[in-house]
């Protein structure tokens, strides 16, 4: 009767190994797709504080909480059965879909510089403090779009780390993408965008520090809403076009990201210690370049022209 007891207790133990190793290996997995995405994710942090600009404090906290149940919603729904699919019937589709997405992260990145240096820049939208229920309703919906264009791109550059993974695990690990990718978004954006509430705060203290701390924290908002505008961009060139290389090389065109990995290996050898960080960052570059280049190519379509601006005109 013991001799069973134990037996099973043993069983028990080696399961609950495997689960904690599963656990793990989900974890890990996880957090290599969730880096991949890391360019896609700034961007979504940087385009969504300005749908709350202006807003009455006490709407902003709720307006965010509603784009991010929307982009959960996107993500779970949406995005991750469709892509599961994909995967399992159809995964020679990934690699062009991939680069369909990549080439969009050029085309914003490449848009939002031309639209700094040619002063073409969207008016900003109406405040929410003058509109009512219905408009903000609209409002928010607008903002549920754009992030899904977003999180499709996240939840396929996630499923493109993880494809060689079972079903099952392919599922878990990219609702624990998705979860984990809202939470951290929207958490950073609800900080960033309460931290002038929260300077404000301070300043009203009788403390000379703590009004000192507050009026530095009111400064720099702009600041860092500006630094974090300069990090989307290069994010999104850097990143389409990366994905742009791999999936050139993927469909048999290898010479571009070979030229790419050969200058890589160049830097790498040439630089002693420090030669693995100018090596990344000499790929970053060319791969930002690729971005630049691909994303300008698209502008020069949408806006520049002149066949374009006719048939806007009609």
């Amino acid at each position: 009767m013991s001799a069973g007891l134990f037996g099973l207790l043993d069983d028990i133990a080696v399961l609950a190994k495997l689960a904690a190793a599963s656990v793990d290996d989900v974890g890990a997995a996880a957090g290599r797709a969730s880096m991949k995405a890391a360019g896609v994710v700034v961007d979504d942090t940087a385009v969504t504080p300005q749908y709350v600009q202006g807003v009455a404090a006490e709407r902003e906290l709720p307006i965010i909480k509603q784009i991010a149940i929307g982009s959960l919603r996107n993500k779970l729904l949406f995005i991750l059965p469709a892509a599961l699919l994909l995967s399992q019937f159809l995964p020679w589709l990934l690699t062009p879909i991939l680069m369909c997405g990549g080439t969009y992260l050029a085309y914003e990145g490449a848009e939002k510089i031309w639209e700094r240096f040619s002063g073409h820049h969207e008016e900003p939208q109406q405040l929410a403090t003058e509109i009512g229920p219905e408009q903000e309703k609209t409002m928010i919906s607008g903002a549920v779009r754009t992030d899904f264009i977003l999180s499709a791109e996240i939840m396929v550059i996630a499923l493109d780390e993880v494809t060689d993974e079972a079903f099952l695990s392919r599922a878990i690990i990219l609702a624990v993408v998705a979860v984990g990718i809202t939470a951290l978004v929207y958490g950073v954006v609800a900080l960033i965008v309460k931290m002038d509430d929260a300077g404000l705060s301070l300043t009203q203290r009788t403390s000379a520090l703590a009004q000192r701390v507050g009026h530095s924290m009111v400064r720099s908002m702009p600041r860092l809403l500006a630094v974090i505008s300069v990090v989307g961009i290069v994010a999104m060139t850097w990143v389409g076009g990366h994905i742009l290389l791999v999936g050139l090389d993927d469909l048999g065109w290898h010479a571009p990201y070979d030229l790419v990995h050969h200058l890589e290996e160049a830097a790498h050898d040439a630089t002693g210690a420090l030669g693995g960080v100018l090596g990344w960052l000499t790929n970053t570059a060319a791969s930002a370049l690729v971005g630049l280049l691909v994303g300008a190519v698209v502008v020069a379509i949408m806006h520049v022209l002149p066949f374009r601006k006719a048939h806007v005109t009609h």
